[in-house]
């Protein structure tokens, strides 16, 4: 069972543009409109391949009632959360150049109760056969130290967690030992405090870090480079797959669904790395926040190319 946990979900509204011009009027040339947030994408991912998942978090006011209905429509058990205020609505926008400007609203305040009625709700589904996908940024009244908590709850019970956070989130979280974790470049750099564009090698050697610490598996992306996948068995370096972009918007949340897919499946490593490849490359392709299909996952994870880092 996979649970997808969204503190902040959001009606994701994505536009393209030839060019954003500040202080100047700037002419719309698509609205593509999703139900988003980065736990909600990843349920969405992990349904395209063909699994299911339940996603849960806080919702609120017509916007969370419209990413309800969608998520139905699609097939998406859900368990939400619902908090007073409106589910906030991010604004992504879209450069011809494939450049993307976010601007993201704070979202409504969730008071200690519905927090508590949330974590209650997810310690009914943990178990052995449990995976929490945790994502997403916070929204008010949310303490930054949740994600490790809701980790320490998990393992009690047998459960697995798989992270993707940044800053206090992913720092606290880290005091857990959360057990798969995929940040990109920029957080761990931000994370290990450097002032300058880690070189592979290093994003390599924090990786390791991050698995001294007790995770099971830890994946770095590194954008149109590609990404490197590590446990401590195996640890590969992975070329990004040329497509024709759209946007960056949601590859990340495509590798996670399919690092929890692949868990879930219990695939083997390589299989698992060939497919999250897949996901994060055919993401890009896609229009708004919209999740690649399988068949076009299958197609690039074939292209897939896995270089062994050597110990």
């Amino acid at each position: 069972m996979i649970v997808t946990v969204t503190m902040n979900p959001a009606i994701d509204k994505t536009v393209d543009i030839d060019r954003l011009e500040r202080g100047d009027l700037n002419r719309i040339k698509r609205v593509e409109l999703d139900a988003g947030g980065k736990g909600i994408n990843v349920s969405k991912t992990i349904k395209e391949l063909g699994g299911k998942s339940i996603a849960a978090g806080f919702v609120g006011g017509i916007n969370g009632t419209i990413i309800k209905h969608v998520l139905a429509d699609q097939g998406i058990e859900t368990d939400f959360v619902e908090v007073n205020g409106e589910t906030r609505t991010n604004l992504k926008v879209v450069e011809e150049n494939g450049e993307v400007t976010e601007l993201n609203e704070p979202g409504p305040e969730v008071s200690k109760e519905q927090l508590e009625d949330l974590l209650n709700r997810l310690d009914g589904y943990a178990g052995p056969e449990t995976l929490f996908v945790l994502a997403g940024s916070i929204p008010k009244g949310i303490p930054t130290d949740i994600y490790r908590r809701i980790t320490e709850a998990a393992h009690q019970k047998g459960a697995k967690v798989l992270l993707d956070a940044d800053g206090p989130l992913f720092s606290e979280s880290l005091k857990a030992s959360p057990d798969m974790l995929k940040p990109n470049r920029s957080e761990l750099e931000r994370y290990y405090q450097m002032d300058y564009r880690a070189s592979e090698q290093e994003l390599v050697s924090m990786g390791q870090k991050l698995l001294e610490n007790g995770a099971n598996m830890a994946v770095i992306s590194m954008g149109q480079m590609g990404a490197v996948f590590l446990t401590n068995e195996k640890q590969y370096r992975c070329p990004g797959l040329l497509v024709k972009a759209h946007s960056t918007v949601g590859a990340g949340d495509a590798l996670v669904g399919a690092m929890a897919y692949g868990w879930d499946e219990k695939l083997p490593f390589e299989d698992c790395i060939r497919l999250c490849m897949g996901a994060s490359a055919g993401a890009v392709t896609s229009i708004g926040t919209k999740p690649p299909s399988r068949e076009l996952v299958d197609e690039l994870a074939k292209k897939a190319e896995l270089l062994e880092i050597r110990k």
